[in-house]
């Protein structure tokens, strides 16, 4: 790419015309914009059944280990006797998705819009996670819904480390 940058900046000197040298300058900006693929990916289209896929991936990566580990269960207690702790976790865990799904640059993607406002890709990634942390602890007998706010935080641990996981899976390259 600095190859072709130093090239079309040489061929903007060489260039007589005004009006050529301005379409070379176009094409000097539109190279810059340009990226080349790196470690995160690109979204150029709306969400659809190869992300969820990797969302699905990415979620059960990262979740399983959560699940399997008695920690993830004390942190779910201690939030379950603490309102504002647990909003505080929820609020951190969406910000931090939402920040993955940044990098990937998903608010570019004018189509992922839900009602032309709700970005689809986000509502997806933590359905996909929460849903998937609701089944996942709730068929290996890691929470017991009896005690319902007790369960939903301790599956909100987990879902927000499959939150992570999905929008890390749904982020890199192809």
């Amino acid at each position: 790419m600095r190859d072709v940058m130093d090239d079309l900046e040489d061929l903007e000197a060489m260039v007589d015309d005004e009006d050529e040298r301005e379409k070379v300058r176009e094409t000097i900006e539109t190279a810059r914009e340009a990226r080349e693929p790196g470690v995160l990916g690109r979204f150029r289209r709306g969400f659809g059944l190869r992300d969820a896929g990797e969302a699905v991936i990415g979620s059960f990566i990262f979740g399983v280990p959560m699940i399997v580990e008695g920690g993830t269960y004390d942190v779910g207690d201690h939030l379950a006797d603490h309102p504002i702790s647990l909003a505080l976790t929820l609020l951190f865990g969406v910000a931090l998705i939402l920040g993955i799904l940044h990098a990937g640059e998903f608010e570019r993607v004018e189509e992922d819009r839900l009602l032309g406002v709700v970005p689809l890709r986000l509502v997806a990634i933590l359905g996909i996670s929460g849903g998937l942390a609701a089944g996942l602890v709730t068929v290996w007998g890691q929470v017991e819904w009896s005690e319902p706010v007790v369960a939903a935080s301790k599956t909100a641990v987990v879902a927000i480390a499959m939150g992570v996981g999905a929008s890390v899976g749904d982020i890199l390259p192809e």
